[in-house]
């Protein structure tokens, strides 16, 4: 039996799978996955259309969220983003900005992906939020 820290762990690392596949599937180039630094970390940075895209990656499973009854459908992964967490994100990407020499012409923005597995992991519903403003 897992250890409920090694399920999340697990159930994170599949939603963040789940997001790269379905961004690919909708033209983005995956420019890094897991982009740390030591006051925050950028879950996937890609590229669309000119646009960077800085990815944060929430995911959820029916199973872990014990609260939630079956008969409701209003889980909201992305609710565990906080502003804390928004502007570590603005202290990482404007690293990244910089460290990749990124011309202050480029677009760039902050999308979040949710995943919610169900069935044991067998099912994925995935939720794009684009643009975010910090």
């Amino acid at each position: 039996m897992w250890r409920s820290d090694e399920r999340r762990s697990k159930i994170g690392a599949n939603g963040e799978e789940v997001a790269t596949n379905f961004l690919i599937g909708k033209g983005h180039r995956i420019l890094a996955r897991n982009y740390r630094q030591k006051w925050g970390e950028i879950d996937v940075i890609t590229k669309k259309e000119g646009t960077i895209h800085f990815v944060e990656v929430k995911s959820i499973s029916r199973e872990i969220q014990k609260n939630v009854s079956s008969e409701t459908d209003d889980w909201r992964p992305e609710d565990n983003i906080h502003l804390w967490k928004l502007k570590r994100m603005a202290r990482t990407i404007e690293t990244y900005l910089l460290e990749k020499n990124v011309s202050d012409e480029t677009a760039w923005q902050i999308d979040v992906i949710a995943v919610r597995f169900e069935n044991d992991g067998k099912r994925a519903y995935v939720r794009h939020i684009p643009n975010v403003v910090l």
